[in-house]
């Protein structure tokens, strides 16, 4: 078992192995890191690494990758080069190929480079009289079958050398461990170890470290320790292995012998091809104390430990390495480092560095990759482009990995300057920019909002390339998640290879999702329809993206059709997508057709989950099928769901449809026993309810725990301002208007309503008017709630009903300035003189033609300010325009005589109200008398009043008495 230690078991000397194995140099610190704490390992943060000077670090030979190709004397070369470039292959080794030696065969079946080949010119030598076979080219060719996958060639090819009496030696099965573990089948290549120990072989260094290597790979640490310190003691031990736990693959070759009979027969079958030792063996192979002697090996171990996260283990591996004078090479200096910087050391990485340089083993390209990835993980981008620009100033020169890794970081933190100058140095080498970096790159553009350059990026590069399948989605995607449709579709429709003429269903389902967020559903089901017109088939993501698009926006008409069509095709729609279409349906209050799906859903044996419950639990809700939704919440409580706040906040709902008070407790005391208890939803249920129900005391808890929680919003103000308001407790209402408006919740319109309609409820018009203004500042519409409040207080305020009645059927008309005319009149009477003239300075201004409402607004509104001129000049300006005053602009005008003290103008107006010029209006009488009291003639304010008695109540009066009327009237009134 491997150990890993606390930070009190490791001593200074010790360091923190975090192996990463160099091609995957490009993944990030932080997932290794997770990896690690994810197995239980603990690591010991503070730990200082010495190298000390005395310490004999032994350059190895070179790891360089850059390895030169093997130079061969004599005739060789001139062979390879005719093999490599003659057609007719049987004709040239029939030419140049029949009398080599062993050693020249053995060099001509490795530098074949094609599988086929290769089995061709094996084929070539085997024909020839005087070959004789041997395990060596036996190794070649069994190493390039297991590369290309070809395991029955394979197979054959091993009972051919068995038939020919070649024994395979440790070679062959390190060999045959190696490509079968990179083919990922591990099990299969242990059990060729298991073979070897039955054959009486014993694995040496080069095989034991080619099976440590396929379990780390394969994150088998466990079995990879267990493997290698049997080995060092002479043992192993592979009888947990076993046949009859295996599963048969062909691998799609069609082989009629499966990898299990195969191997049940290598493994039983007996006979004299070799001898078998006994179960001791000798001294020089089994229960021997052995160490590693090669680099490779402790590289190896030490990468085993650090990625399990034992860091005392490759501690001791690195010690032993030092203490046995293996030599190091660049790669475990590349490890170290990265083992200590991706723990936050990297200080100690640094002198590792250091010491590597010291110490004549030179470092290479990874190395600085190492720490350019390792700062720029740890968020200083400086310091690691500075690691980037150190490749070059030492003579090396960046990779595809350097340029790529570079290239996301600084694409991922949307660094565009620094990522255009990493792209202007690789220009200037002749370096392009690879297929993969090309979709981050225009990402990055694209959140930065520059899209002129990420679609010069992308024309630029698909004049000499053409782009994968996956890459164009991976950028249409990019586009598509920004809402950018018509970029998406200039580069889905963009030009073809001729090798690749059919755009992929992955295309398809991208640009399908473009369409979908930016709404475009024609777009999005036509594209669809033509899929099959151009080779291309829709799958399961095409079916279950358009289906759920359709469904959430309300076409569940396309939607269905759409899910019956997919069945048809034998494909299997998920889960989210019948939720989907279920929540569509009883959105749009099609519950029946909710329950058919869900009922379709059922028989196809996809099991609904709680969103599927909710939805319809919800669906019955809203329309009080308080028993419907009952039973559902029945049925997925009976299939093992538990209720979540959402379903459970649904019933509340169910139950306050129809007033069962009971029910919505229950429901509500079963939320309190969930994580987190209610939420602001299913308080402002159980809030709604008591409100509904007239119950103060309990609505006012629920409210009182909200604001303790900080979970009050702008529905809980107006639940209790409803509730206090149907109990007549006005004063409360205002208190908790009052209250709303301090918490900074008057958000929008609909919250800008409750509390004026709750101060106009309680006669405070003033606030209301205030309310009206600062929603006005804050660019907030009003809309028909509004008016109907304005309207309201405009009736409560004492404004003739006629003038409300005008101003309110011009607004539902929806005539122009028939709002601004509502608002005008609205701060005229609440005193808010300033905002009102405000809004006519605008009117007038705009010098269009106007309906008598809207000048009898202003009228009213220089009137009631005080501003009389400008009022007579706006009803001189209404008559200019052909528009007889009517009753309102009489009432304005008579008011605005008697504030002016105009006794002329009222009497005027009076007169032809009394002869009937004017049709007899009460409205206008009261105008008439306030304004012989505004103009302080009480006395014909009092005959007035006589009039509009008489007029509107009939002559109840003796005939001297209205003879003698008549005369005092004619008497101060002159002719």
């Amino acid at each position: 078992m491997i150990r890993s230690y606390s930070s009190g078991e490791l001593s200074r000397e010790s360091f923190q192995p975090h192996i990463l194995v160099l091609p995957r140099l490009r993944t990030s610190v932080n997932f290794y890191s997770q990896m690690l704490n994810s197995r239980g390992c603990r690591f010991h943060l503070e730990f200082k690494l010495h190298c000390h000077s005395k310490t004999l670090f032994l350059p190895a030979r070179s790891s360089s990758t850059n390895v030169k190709k093997k130079r061969y004397g004599g005739v060789l070369p001139s062979i390879l080069r005719s093999l490599d470039s003659d057609k007719d292959l049987d004709k040239t080794l029939a030419s140049v190929c029949e009398n080599l030696s062993p050693k020249e065969q053995t060099v001509v079946l490795k530098e074949q480079s094609n599988c086929e080949r290769l089995i061709r010119v094996f084929e070539f030598f085997k024909s020839l009289k005087d070959y004789v076979p041997n395990v060596i080219h036996y190794n070649i060719v069994l190493r390039a079958l297991g590369r290309a996958q070809k395991w029955d060639k394979l197979r054959l090819c091993w009972i051919e050398m068995a038939k020919n009496g070649v024994l395979p030696t440790n070679n062959t099965y390190g060999m045959l461990v190696d490509v079968y573990g990179k083919a990922g089948m591990v099990k299969e290549a242990l059990l060729w170890i298991k073979h070897m120990r039955l054959r009486g072989l014993y694995p040496d260094e080069v095989t034991m470290n080619t099976v440590v290597r396929v379990l780390k790979d394969a994150g088998d640490f466990d079995r990879a320790d267990r493997f290698y310190k049997d080995w060092c003691i002479g043992r192993v031990d592979l009888n947990d292995i076993e046949l009859d736990s295996m599963i048969d693959l062909d691998n799609g070759s069609g082989s009629a012998i499966s990898f299990k009979q195969f191997l049940s027969t290598e493994l039983f079958r007996t006979g004299g091809r070799s001898p078998v030792l006994g179960t001791s063996g000798s001294p020089d192979t089994e229960s021997s104390v052995r160490k590693p002697r090669l680099t490779s090996t402790y590289n190896t171990l030490i990468d085993l430990y650090g990625k399990a996260g034992c860091l005392k283990d490759a501690a001791d591996v690195f010690a032993e390495m030092l203490k046995s004078g293996v030599a190091m090479d660049t790669i475990t200096f590349n490890t170290m480092i990265f083992t200590c910087g991706s723990h936050g050391h990297l200080l100690e990485a640094e002198s590792l560095l250091a010491k590597m340089e010291e110490r004549g083993i030179p470092p290479d390209t990874k190395t600085y990759n190492i720490f350019w990835s390792l700062y720029a993980g740890a968020g200083n981008i400086e310091a690691a482009l500075e690691y980037y620009r150190k490749i070059r100033k030492v003579g090396l020169f960046p990779d595809i990995v350097t340029h790529r890794a570079v290239l996301h970081i600084l694409c991922e933190r949307n660094m565009v300057q620094e990522a255009e100058t990493v792209i202007e140095e690789m220009e200037e080498f002749g370096i392009h920019i690879d297929e993969q970096s090309l979709p981050v790159i225009i990402k990055m553009y694209i959140a930065e909002g520059l899209l002129d350059r990420a679609k010069m990026l992308f024309e630029k590069f698909i004049l000499d390339h053409e782009l994968s399948s996956k890459t164009s989605a991976a950028i249409i995607d990019a586009y598509a998640e920004r809402g950018l449709w018509s970029e998406a579709e200039a580069v889905f429709y963009g030009k073809r290879d001729s090798l690749r003429q059919n755009r992929s269903v992955l295309e398809y389902n991208v640009m399908v999702k473009a369409y979908g967020k930016a709404e475009l559903y024609d777009k999005a089901y036509s594209l669809f329809k033509s899929m099959r017109n151009h080779g291309t088939w829709p799958d399961e993501c095409t079916y279950n993206s358009l289906i759920q698009m359709f469904s959430g926006g309300d076409l569940v008409d396309h939607a269905r059709d759409l899910l019956g069509e997919m069945g048809a095709a034998g494909l299997k729609p998920k889960c989210q997508t019948y939720s989907s279409l279920i929540a569509c349906y009883a959105r749009i209050g099609q519950l029946s057709h909710a329950v058919d799906v869900y009922q379709e859903m059922i028989s196809a044996g996809v099991k609904p989950n709680e969103v599927v419950f909710g939805s319809l639990i919800n669906g019955f809700a809203e329309t009080g099928g308080v028993e419907e939704a009952l039973q559902y919440f029945r049925m997925m409580e009976e299939s093992g769901i538990s209720a979540n706040k959402i379903v459970l906040t649904s019933l509340i709902k169910a139950y306050t449809k129809v007033g069962c008070l009971e029910g919505a407790k229950r429901a509500y005391e079963k939320i309190k026993d969930l994580e987190g208890g209610p939420d602001i939803v299913a308080s402002n249920s159980m809030l709604n309810l008591y409100a509904d129900l007239g119950m103060v005391s309990e609505a006012r808890c629920v409210f009182d725990n909200l604001k303790e929680n900080g979970g009050v919003d702008g529905f809980s103000f107006a639940a209790m301002m409803y509730l206090y308001k149907s109990m007549g407790m006005l004063d409360e209402a205002i208190d908790v208007a009052d209250e709303m408006k301090q918490s900074g919740l008057l958000r929008d319109c609909s919250s800008y309503n409750k509390v004026m309609a709750c101060y106009v409820t309680n006669g405070q018009l003033r606030g209301c008017g205030e309310l009206l203004h600062e929603m006005i500042s804050r660019k907030i519409l009003p809309d028909m709630g509004t008016f109907n409040v304005l309207l309201t207080s405009l009736k409560k305020g004492g404004i003739p009903i006629e003038a409300v009645t005008q101003l309110e059927s011009s607004y539902q008309e929806g005539k122009p300035y028939a709002r601004q005319a509502v608002i005008i009149t609205v701060f005229s009477l609440l005193g808010l003189h300033a905002y009102a003239l405000k809004s006519c300075d605008a009117i007038i201004k705009a010098e269009i033609p106007l309906e008598s409402f809207v000048y009898n607004a202003m009228i009213y509104a220089y009137g009631s300010s005080g501003q009389i001129d400008k009022a007579l000049n706006i009803f001189m300006k209404m008559k200019d325009d052909g528009l007889e005053p009517d009753i309102i602009t009489y009432i304005n005008l008579v008011s605005c005589y008697g504030k002016a003290g105009m006794l002329e103008g009222v009497k005027r107006i009076y007169t032809q109200l009394k002869y009937g010029e004017i049709e007899p209006n009460e409205s206008l009488f009261k105008a008439v008398m306030d304004a012989y009291k505004d103009a302080n003639k009480p006395d014909l304010a009092e005959l007035v009043n006589q009039e509009m008695k008489f007029a509107f109540e009939g002559p109840d009066y003796s005939e001297s008495e209205v003879e003698g009327e008549s005369e005092s009237e004619d008497i101060v009134l002159g002719p």
